[in-house]
């Protein structure tokens, strides 16, 4: 378990529209989350969370920046981006809604479960969003009580 004091923080460029390089942040944290010696739930709704957020930027916003702070308490994940925005958010984390278009649908992806799925695997999540502008979710997965 994380009982350090120390923050572990570390940045990604998430490249847009490229589906092949998406997920590489997911594995880097779950890879260090693994080392961590942290519980195996928090390790996969971590990189579940992280997932869908970076194939969201692929996706939506031609990329972006994901932050993440592994604190002793919790993973916190900053995605970031400058893309088109979200006009409106509750509609947006409604399951099965999309934006996605036809091209990324038939490759698999843009189903509408992104924002559904980073809500279902985070602790906390807010959404921050501006049209024209770009978007940034916060989520953050925290660790179990310790007794």
């Amino acid at each position: 378990m994380c009982n350090s004091s120390e923050i572990l923080h570390f940045e990604f460029d998430v490249d847009g529209e490229n589906f092949t390089s998406a997920g590489t942040a997911s594995e880097h944290l779950k890879n260090t989350l693994k080392q961590l010696g942290l519980p195996s739930q928090i390790i996969r709704k971590a990189g579940i969370a992280m997932y869908e957020g970076e194939i969201n930027m692929v996706i939506h916003a031609k990329g972006g920046k994901a932050v993440i702070s592994i604190l002793p308490e919790k993973v916190r994940i900053e995605l970031v981006d400058q893309g088109p925005g979200i006009p409106d958010i509750e509609l947006a984390m409604q399951e099965g809604y999309s934006t996605a278009p036809d091209s990324i649908r038939n490759l698999g992806f843009g189903a509408g479960m992104g924002l559904s799925n980073m809500k279902k695997y985070a602790d906390y999540m807010e959404i921050k969003s501006e049209v024209g502008k770009g978007t940034t979710v916060i989520l953050e997965v925290n660790y179990p009580v310790q007794s």
